[in-house]
Parts: structure tokens; C-alpha cells; sequence
């Protein structure tokens, strides 16, 4: 597939989106982004923003699987994977798969539940399987999982295990729409279209999984120079050494990176990557794979002024 067709399909399923989702032009972009990688992403914002819209409106575009799993306190690792039942009549265990054997899996408010259950997705997040039972069942590509999350200040939230965070390739960060958005979101309403009911919005399926897969096997050869490595390297591994931050970002955010520069450049037309690219996705790939220190948080210190002053005080390569 050419650069000129993965821009092409990326414009076209921005344009979808946005018959439904009025503004959040950055997230739109995001997950799109991370769906040409493969990656999973993690959505956080207040209720009633607009999280889990996207992705239902996502699944209408793409002609592939899709599950929602409504995440609460009381769902089990089974609930999420399947479990086995024995069959009477045959004397014999028969599997039954679990709503995350699907294309793209919505996991709906992923902090209500505790970490036994958050940790159930670890395996299919990264190995693309499910182990039950000492059985490993091998998940259909393309797999990403889309999970949103309230913030951690609200009552009734457990906070995801570090390990899981680190297999979000982006957290995408939503807040509340300009007034003229809202103005938008009424006007859907009061022309009759309802969120509810995504038909009346006119959507049309514009891909399908083999073009997904075929979207990224070809951004794989999306060309980047050595310099623009290094330059990747080179900010991860201040994120290990700042002043403010008391864990820095592991090897898996270096690769991230990579992967979604690459997917980035793509989508915008290019077969090679540009130091831009990085300094545009750097916040997405790294706010949840750092922790400041105590004395930071007390006073105030926000994670993304700590990005943006580290990408300032790494020379970018000249093109």
C-alpha cells in the first residue's frame, strides 16, 4: 500500500468520525494512529465527553469485530476471557470464548474494576492471546483494545497496575468541547440524529481488516534515518534522569514511539519520519509511563510542562 492510500484512508475515517463526534480532533487522530499500529490506547476523561461514542463510532467504520466490556467492581478475569464448561453429554471441557476474542475491544471504564480483573487483558494487550485454563488461544488480527477511564480523584476508581499502563502505546486526554462544539453536539439533536442511534448519521464502512493489516505492514517501511532514533533514545532517557521525575519511561516507550512516528508520517503524507513527528506524540506516548516525585505533585508540577521541557533541553537533528 502507497503513502498516498493510507493518507487518503486516514482522512477519509477522520471525516467519518466527525459526522458523529463533534470537535476532539485530537483524539480522533490518536486512535486512528494507534489502530495503524496496532497499539492499544487509553482514553481518560470526565463522563459524557464523548470516550466511548468514538469507539462505537469507530467499529461502524471499520468493517471488522468489535466488544464492549462494561468494566464494574464485581466482573471476574472469566468475564473478560471466557472460561470452560464441561459438556455433559460429550464428558469433556468445551471453551467458551470471552468477549475479548474480537478485532477492536471497547473496556469501558477499566479503573471500576480491581486489578485481578484490569490485569486479565495483560496478555492479549501485548502477545495477542489468551491463556485459559494452560490453553493459549491466538486472538484475530487486527487486535487493539480501546479502554477509557474516569480520573483517579473520583470515588469508586482503582488505579491501573503499572505493567498494564505501559502496554497503552498512547493515553489520550479529553476534555469538555468549546461552546461552538457544543452548539454542534445540540444541533445533531435537534435535526433528529441521536448518539444513540448511529445509523441516522449516515456512516459508512470505509475499511476493512486485511486493509487495516495491509495500512501496517506497509508503514513498516516508512523510512527513519538514524539521527531521528537516536533523537527518540536520547528523550526517553532524559525522562530517566530529570530533576522532577521520580520513574522514568521504559525501552517499550522508545518503541512506541518509533512505531507511531512512523504511522504518524504516513498519515500525513510522508515515507520518512522528521523530528516533529516525535515532538508531536511524545506527550501521548510518555504522560502515563512516568511518575514525578512527591515534592513535584505538592507543588504543583503538571506532567506535561515536564515533557514539554524536556523535549526543549533535547537538540533536535536537523533535516
Amino acid at each position: 500500500m502507497e503513502v498516498a492510500q493510507i493518507e487518503k484512508a486516514f482522512d477519509r475515517a477522520v471525516e467519518e468520525i466527525q459526522k458523529v463526534v463533534v470537535g476532539q480532533r485530537e483524539l480522533i487522530e490518536g486512535v486512528l494512529i494507534a489502530l495503524f499500529c496496532e497499539g492499544n490506547v487509553l482514553i481518560e476523561g470526565v463522563p459524557g465527553l464523548g470516550k466511548t461514542l468514538l469507539v462505537n463510532t469507530l467499529s461502524k467504520i471499520l468493517s471488522c469485530d468489535f466488544n464492549r466490556i462494561q468494566f464494574t467492581p464485581d466482573l471476574m478475569p472469566s468475564d473478560v476471557t471466557g472460561h470452560s464448561i464441561y459438556n455433559m453429554k460429550d464428558r469433556e471441557f468445551v471453551f467458551n470464548p470471552g468477549p475479548i476474542f474480537t478485532n477492536l475491544l471497547l473496556a469501558d471504564e477499566i479503573n471500576r474494576a480491581p486489578a485481578k480483573t484490569q490485569s486479565s487483558l495483560l496478555e492479549a494487550m501485548q502477545e495477542r492471546q489468551v491463556t485459559v485454563d494452560g490453553t493459549t488461544y491466538s486472538l484475530d488480527r487486527p487486535f487493539i483494545t480501546i479502554a477509557t477511564q474516569n480520573p483517579l480523584e473520583q470515588e469508586g476508581t482503582y488505579p491501573l497496575p503499572e505493567a498494564q499502563l505501559d502496554r497503552f502505546m498512547f493515553k489520550l486526554l479529553v476534555d469538555y468541547p468549546t461552546q461552538e462544539q457544543e452548539d454542534g453536539i445540540l444541533n445533531h439533536y435537534a435535526s433528529g440524529r441521536d448518539n444513540r442511534e448511529l445509523a441516522s448519521f449516515g456512516l459508512k464502512a470505509i475499511m476493512q481488516a486485511e486493509h487495516v493489516l495491509a495500512i501496517q505492514k506497509a508503514i513498516g517501511h516508512i523510512i527513519i534515518e538514524p539521527q531521528v532514533i537516536h533523537y527518540i533514545t536520547s528523550v526517553v532517557h532524559k525522562t530517566r534522569n530529570w530533576h522532577t521525575v521520580e520513574v522514568g519511561a521504559s525501552p517499550r516507550a522508545s518503541v512506541n514511539l518509533l512505531l507511531a512516528s512512523r504511522a504518524l508520517a504516513a498519515c500525513r503524507g510522508r515515507d520518512f519520519v522528521v523530528p516533529d513527528d516525535v515532538k508531536e506524540l511524545a506527550a501521548w506516548v510518555l504522560r502515563h509511563r512516568m511518575r514525578l516525585k512527591p515534592e513535584a505533585e505538592i507543588e504543583g508540577v503538571a506532567m506535561e510542562d515536564v515533557i514539554r521541557e524536556i523535549l526543549e533541553s533535547v537538540e533536535a537533528p536537523r533535516q
